[in-house]
């Protein structure tokens, strides 16, 4: 009886030397990811949680990404930000110049000794989130890009090939005014206005949104948009709005309903739009590249990305920064960007990742969900990165405002290209001001 005592106060002792297990560390990450997108964020936070057990992810949905950004900037100036603050592409060179406010990517990987190489990512995606200097500053996470959707079903009501999308915007202009003569209420509508049809549609004919590279080569970037190209896109947009060619929907992505109800027959969209239209969509659809004039150039560049991506907080541990390092080596494995993916419609940011759904027969068994990041050429360096620009949200909600009168037939497309290049170019340079 006494030996047994003995070994259970021992037991005892040794129990209290070695104290409780330690706790993981908590890392905040706070997103924008709404709907079903809530649930599949924490997924991937429970699968990095569940693989490791020094750290743990605690994904936080703060609302809209205007809404995150908010949440995030105010936690900053309260002195306890989260470590992973998910951002929208526009608010990209906000950040770039909010000194004190973020930890590059690149360094918090290679402080961690985690395994890292920019080059290893989609240029075209990598590209964007990347400074003067080559460092790249945010971690690339939901990236979409501008496709082409199309109701095959009007197409065929038409009387033309439902396999045969409009590959050029003059084809659009035939092929809608074949479907109005056939009844259809509405040729063809769009989503994000500014992104798609005056961003993007540069991009693809290898022409600049703005000066000095988009943007990218320093704050005193201003509008280009008053230009031919420009003039000529919004101006047969604005003739087509007359007789239903094409009809306007909405800011953002409001327009999407024209298209899932089977009210218009040919829709672009971000190909993030996916899910949705395999959702909503009662009919037989398809996906086709981003058309272009053919009149202005022979071949396509690629399109640009939106989204969003994953910025490193300043003001916390070096241990929180040695788990968001690894949770980021985590979230770039190619089985983790493939089920984001292709569960989502984002773009693998890895061609590692696209080789990865390639060969899981994905792409083949979901005929035109490889459009997207096809576009963008996933092993080849980008012609145009996108466009990096400062009060970027105020600037696209102008070209919405000028343009809306456009398509209400209160102003011309030069008109309307022109108001919102000067008022926009106030924006540019009240932000260039207040950083110098």
């Amino acid at each position: 009886m006494r030996r047994r005592v003995c070994l259970q106060a021992a037991a005892a002792v040794l129990t209290l030397a070695a104290g409780p297990a330690s706790a993981a560390t908590e890392i905040q990450l706070w997103h924008a990811m709404s709907g079903a997108n809530t649930q599949r964020i924490e997924a991937i936070a429970d699968g990095f949680n569940q693989a490791q057990s020094d750290y743990k992810i605690v994904a936080t949905f703060k609302g809209t990404y205007a809404e995150a950004l908010t949440a995030g900037i105010a936690a900053f100036r309260a002195g306890d930000p989260p470590a992973i603050l998910q951002v929208q592409e526009v608010a990209t060179e906000t950040f770039m110049v909010a000194k004190g406010a973020i930890r590059p990517v690149e360094d918090v990987m290679k402080e961690a000794g985690e395994p890292f190489d920019p080059k290893s990512y989609v240029p075209a995606i990598a590209g964007y989130y990347t400074a003067a200097d080559g460092r790249m500053l945010s971690f690339p996470f939901n990236s979409s890009t501008p496709v082409l959707y199309y109701n095959k079903d009007l197409l065929k009501k038409a009387g033309l090939d439902p396999d045969k999308p409009p590959r050029t915007w003059e084809q659009v202009g035939e092929v809608t005014k074949k479907l109005r003569d056939a009844g259809v209420p509405c040729g063809y509508t769009t989503t994000w206005i500014s992104w798609i049809q005056l961003e993007t549609m540069a991009a693809v004919h290898g022409q600049e949104f703005a000066s000095d590279n988009n943007g990218f080569g320093g704050l005193d970037a201003r509008l280009l948009i008053d230009g031919p190209l420009f003039l000529k896109h919004i101006g047969t947009l604005a003739d087509w709005q007359k007789t239903k060619q094409f009809d306007y929907g909405g800011r953002d992505n409001k327009s999407t309903p024209k298209f899932v109800s089977g009210e218009c027959a040919l829709f672009t969209e971000s190909s993030a739009g996916y899910s949705n239209v395999k959702t909503g969509a009662k009919f037989d659809w398809g996906i086709a590249p981003l058309p272009y004039w053919a009149s202005v150039v022979a071949k396509p560049s690629n399109t640009i990305i939106g989204g969003a991506s994953l910025w490193v907080m300043a003001k916390k541990s070096p241990e929180i920064y040695k788990g968001v390092a690894k949770f980021f080596t985590y979230l770039s494995r190619p089985e983790v960007q493939a089920k984001w993916s292709t569960e989502t419609g984002y773009l693998p940011v890895t061609p590692a990742a696209y080789d990865y759904i390639k060969k899981s027969g994905f792409y083949e068994q979901n005929p035109g969900a490889d459009v997207g990041i096809e576009e963008l050429d996933p092993f080849a360096a980008a012609k145009v990165k996108g466009v990096r620009l400062g009060n970027f949200v105020q600037v696209r909600t102008i070209i919405d405002e000028e343009l809306e009168k456009v398509w209400a037939g209160q102003a011309t497309a030069e008109q309307a290209l022109k108001a919102a290049k000067a008022r926009g170019d106030a924006e540019l340079k009240k932000f260039q001001q207040a950083n110098p």
